[in-house]
């Protein structure tokens, strides 16, 4: 995984420390699709994007719709496999987290992320 670190600067709750982008058109594609559940403080975050799915996937994520000014516009508590996520039109990318982690750490629409190690091709 590369060095993706994402926090919650309204909370100062640490979401991920060990994270991987997903940034170009086959990382954004692939996702989480056939990996390993996600263990605390794992991420992956995508980018661009306003939407995902949990199809091929065999295990529930939280997911993070974020806009450009980092601050949090959506969200999905533990979505289970096999479904769609909604869109966020406004989203610059998503942070896809283990399940429990919104809720463990308070995380909620119209908090401020900081993101480290955001590249984009």
């Amino acid at each position: 995984m590369s060095e993706i670190k994402v926090t919650n600067l309204s909370t100062g709750a640490e979401l991920v420390t060990v994270g991987r982008l997903a940034n170009t058109h086959w990382s954004r594609l692939r996702g989480l699709m056939g990996s390993r559940p996600l263990a605390p403080l794992e991420g992956l975050l995508i980018v661009p994007c306003k939407s995902i799915h949990t199809h091929f996937m065999r295990f529930p994520i939280d997911v993070l719709f974020v806009n450009e000014a980092e601050e949090v516009i959506g969200l999905h508590h533990s979505l289970p496999p096999w479904r769609l996520g909604e869109s966020h039109a406004n989203a610059r990318f998503v942070v896809e987290l283990p399940a429990g982690t919104l809720a463990s750490t308070g995380t909620q629409v119209g908090h401020r992320l900081r993101v480290e190690g955001l590249q984009t091709p």
